[in-house]
């Protein structure tokens, strides 16, 4: 929003020209004068602002350079100045900036400012209507400046004071602030029901079981980092944020499958996510729900309603790009890549032959339709893609006879490990 015209030409002398325009039109040559007259520019820029001199401000930039409030706007100029500004000058019509310090090196000159305004109107401010409370505000901004005129500015101001001073958010460390970190901090807590540490599982290999499900992620170790085996639910990012910070950071995510629950949290971190390529149109698409029965009718009601509201509420973070696939065979952190189909069409293991540790997601459940243990199963049928495909590949995970089958939810297989996986294979 522009200030007014009277406002714009109040600084002007009888030819028409602003103070600021006549004072910047005198300064040398900044190629050849140096830092003094960078910082010369810098200044008569904050005056121009304090003088409600519109115009005068707007004309000290260079055609499409950058005005860029961090966090806030990124604009050209000389229009996307001219509302910047104009906008300002409307929200707080007593705006003064103070220039606390400067610091100029080459072209570039940081200006420590302090902001003392009124917020009155009757313009808003980013939206927000006037509140008239009075404001003080400091940041610092870097200005580019080239040829007498600003190519560019990278503004860094006190996020934290505006929306306390106009009285968005209660006082620094008042009772009000304090119930306010406690409501955020139970709510936190409620939406992110993970826990939160990684346990080692054998060499090498981590990991991380979250609600609701109970679902399984897989941290390997991998070149300095880890592989992410399958990404769980989406409400367990924070803690796998942690957990591969803590463990040399995360290299890649690779999908056992894309269903909701085991791609969840695979869109919050930018690293290559593989799959098979019989899973490339579930993760980037429904997650399952295109062979699933429509509203997952055969489950029981109560299952029906709370498994509709944990897909999109708890489970799915939604679709994620796949960069590159995987298949028998391949190698992945130390493991074979192993094709286990039948829940999901290019559902995978992973296959440590040294140990002959086993990872595989939902090959097969440890756990009911409640989130009780119990003994190794078969996925439920509406769930699976081809249940008898599904068998086959248990049939052929026992054959490998593993010491340890670690699932996508709940507790592992151990002992008798080839025995429970050809009982499973054999229920109806």
């Amino acid at each position: 929003m522009a200030a007014s015209e009277s406002e714009s030409k109040a600084s002007e002398g009888s030819g028409g020209t602003s103070k600021v325009q006549e004072a910047a039109a005198n300064l040398h040559h900044p190629a050849r004068g140096g830092t003094r007259e960078v910082e010369a520019v810098a200044r008569a820029y904050f005056q121009a602002i304090s003088d409600r001199d519109l115009d005068g401000a707007v004309a000290m930039w260079a055609p499409g350079g950058k005005e860029h409030v961090r966090g806030v706007i990124d604009q050209p100029a000389p229009e996307g100045v001219r509302a910047l500004i104009g906008e300002m000058l409307e929200a707080m019509p007593d705006m003064r900036f103070e220039i606390l310090d400067t610091t100029t090196e080459g072209e570039r000159c940081a200006v420590r400012w302090r902001l003392r305004g009124t917020f009155v109107g009757p313009g808003r401010w980013n939206g927000i209507a006037p509140t008239g409370n009075r404001l003080t505000l400091e940041g610092i901004d870097l200005l580019t400046v080239r040829d007498g005129l600003i190519r560019s500015n990278d503004a860094f101001s006190d996020t934290m004071s505006l929306p306390r001073e106009i009285g968005m958010m209660p006082p620094l460390h008042s009772p009000a602030e304090r119930r306010m970190i406690g409501a955020f901090n139970v709510k936190t807590q409620l939406s992110h029901v993970a826990i939160g540490q990684a346990r080692l599982i054998a060499t090498g290999v981590w990991v991380i079981q979250g609600q609701p499900g109970r679902c399984n992620v897989y941290l390997i170790e991998d070149e300095g980092g880890v592989t992410m085996f399958d990404a769980g639910a989406r409400t367990m990012v924070r803690s796998l944020a942690s957990a591969t910070a803590k463990l040399g950071g995360l290299r890649r995510i690779v999908l056992g499958h894309g269903h909701t629950d085991h791609r969840g949290a695979a869109p919050s971190f930018d690293v290559p996510v593989l799959c098979h390529p019989d899973e490339v149109q579930d993760a980037e698409g429904s997650g399952g729900f295109r062979y699933w029965p429509e509203d997952l009718a055969g489950l029981p009601a109560p299952q029906r309603q709370a498994h509709r509201l944990l897909h999109r509420l708890a489970w799915d973070g939604g679709p994620v790009k796949i960069s590159g696939t995987v298949k028998e065979g391949d190698q992945v952190a130390g493991f074979t890549v192993i094709d286990l189909p039948g829940h999901a069409p290019g559902l995978i293991g992973l296959w440590r032959e040294s140990d002959r540790l086993a990872l595989v997601t939902d090959c097969f459940y440890t756990l009911d339709m409640w989130g009780r243990d119990c003994p190794p199963h078969l996925p439920l049928d509406l769930y699976n893609f081809d249940t008898e495909q599904a068998r086959a590949s248990l049939r052929k995970l026992a054959k490998l006879e593993p010491a340890a089958a670690w699932p996508g939810h709940a507790k592992p297989v151990t002992g008798d490990v080839r025995g429970q996986l050809l009982a499973a294979a054999q229920e109806s």
